[in-house]
C-alpha cells in the first residue's frame, strides 16, 4: 500500500532553514507528481509546493516563493522541502501528498515545523 513518511520538522529561530524529507514507498515514486502542503494552528490546509514526474518543473505557493526549493530524489523514493528564511507564518504541520488526475489521493502523517524565537 501507499506509504508516504515525513521527517525533518522541528523547532527553529525565524530567518533559519529545515529541510523535510518525505519517504515514500508502495508506488512508482517517479510515475507521480508530489507535493507539500501544509496547516498552520487553527486555520485550513494550505498548498505550498509541486513537483512534476518529467522535468523537474516546480511549481509553489506565492508565500514561499524564494524562500521554499522543492526537489526529488526519484532513486531514493524521497521528496525534499528545503526551506529558508523562515518565518513565524511558516509554523504549521507540513506534509506530503501523491497526486494523481489533478487531485492529492495519498497523504502522509505529516511533520510540524515551528518557527519561534
Amino acid at each position: 500500500q501507499v506509504q508516504l513518511v515525513e521527517s525533518g520538522g522541528g523547532l527553529v529561530q525565524p530567518g533559519g532553514s529545515l529541510r523535510l524529507s518525505c519517504a515514500a514507498s508502495g508506488f512508482t515514486f517517479s510515475s507521480y507528481w508530489m507535493n507539500w502542503v501544509r496547516q498552520a494552528p487553527g486555520k485550513g490546509l494550505e498548498w505550498v509546493s509541486a513537483i512534476n514526474t518529467r522535468d523537474g518543473s516546480t511549481y509553489y505557493a506565492d508565500s514561499v516563493k524564494g524562500r521554499f526549493t522543492i526537489s526529488r530524489d526519484n532513486a531514493k523514493n524521497t521528496l525534499y522541502l528545503q526551506m529558508n528564511s523562515l518565518k513565524s507564518e511558516d509554523t504549521a504541520v507540513y506534509y506530503c501528498a501523491k497526486e494523481y488526475s489533478d487531485s492529492l489521493v495519498n497523504w502522509g502523517q505529516g511533520t510540524q515545523v515551528l518557527v519561534s524565537s
